[in-house]
């Protein structure tokens, strides 16, 4: 999710499930150990749990950046062994890497000696030429030699050449099944699949078969789905109402107004929350043409919710008209 999530996507996040393990975007280990550290690496609190996701080659930069990583306080370190994208592939990491499995281990291996956080790993079933049966099973049979026991596998190929980073999250087939029997074959290891899941009914059928389910593009185009993870999925709590999320949220933005923060880097991430809910429109409309306004604050957030809400209690009043009527 590159380019895509980021602290404030997560806070939002935070706000729909408190049983999520939530997920920074991949982040390199020479931006970590050369960049703008406490910019890249700050978080708020209220995102635990929450894992650091690294993307490298070189075992020792990984150690380091893992090392910081734990001192920042994340909960779980993770390799991006799955990301197909041209400047990853430039820099040898992401889904390149799944052709030197015998490095991810090493990488691994030093990660692992390095935190006492769990440090787990995100792959691909296979790229390029590769059978995915040989190559998914051989990376993570040297991995788990190396001490890792959690794995989140995109249940695809990566076509390095050929084929863009979009196209890659969409065009090589799924196989879900492969996924199955390697948690089936490997039951004493956590595996966790990733990969075309858009709903909470795919999420629970996935379930019967695997540990866990990572969902990205599904939570982060329509969040409202997470709104009932908690309850559907964890047995816990109620079911968080996008108007719910909001009302949590809202707290945060101002905060972040204060330190100045533009609004629309926060409320851009909220333009699916209403997702097939009457008003849906209006709300990401709202949000998208006055965020972005020069000294754009609370007052643009509480506009597009009260559009929202006096669109739906419309469409309820007209059917509760409909129904006497009939």
């Amino acid at each position: 999710m590159m380019d895509w999530t980021d602290r404030h996507c997560r806070v939002l996040h935070r706000t729909l499930s408190a049983r999520a393990l939530l997920y920074t975007e991949m982040l390199t280990t020479g931006a970590i150990l050369h960049g703008d550290r406490a910019r890249l690496l700050a978080f708020d609190p209220v995102e635990h749990p929450v894992a650091l996701q690294l993307g490298g080659s070189d075992p020792a930069d990984l150690a380091a950046a893992a090392r910081i990583g734990e001192a920042e306080g994340y909960d779980e370190i993770n390799l991006n062994v799955g990301c197909p994208s041209d400047r990853v592939q430039s820099g040898r990491f992401g889904a390149c890497l799944m052709r030197e499995p015998e490095l991810v281990a090493a990488c691994m291996s030093a990660m692992g000696a390095a935190v006492k956080v769990p440090v787990t790993v995100k792959c691909r079933i296979g790229v390029d030429d590769q059978e995915p049966a040989e190559s998914l099973f051989r990376l993570v049979d040297l991995c788990a030699a190396a001490g890792v026991s959690h794995f989140v596998v995109h249940a695809r190929k990566a076509l390095l050449k050929g084929l863009s980073p979009k196209e890659n999250r969409d065009v090589p087939p799924l196989d879900y099944p492969l996924v199955y029997r390697l948690k089936a074959e490997r039951p004493e290891l956590t595996i966790v699949i990733n990969g075309g899941i858009g709903s909470l009914e795919e999420t629970q059928a996935h379930l019967a078969h695997v540990d866990g389910v990572m969902l990205g593009r599904a939570a982060y185009h329509t969040p409202g789905l997470l709104g009932e993870v908690d309850a559907r999925l964890f047995g816990d709590g109620d079911i968080v109402t996008p108007a719910e999320a909001v009302a949590r949220y809202r707290p945060y933005i101002a905060r972040r107004l204060a330190r100045g923060t533009h609004l629309a880097a926060m409320t851009r991430h909220m333009l699916g929350l209403f997702h097939g809910a009457p008003g849906a429109r209006t709300w990401r409309r709202i949000l998208t043409v006055e965020s972005v306004k020069p000294g754009a604050g609370l007052e643009v957030l509480d506009a597009a919710l009260a559009a929202v809400s006096g669109l739906q209690d419309q469409r309820l009043a007209r059917r509760l008209e409909a129904g006497e009527a009939a």
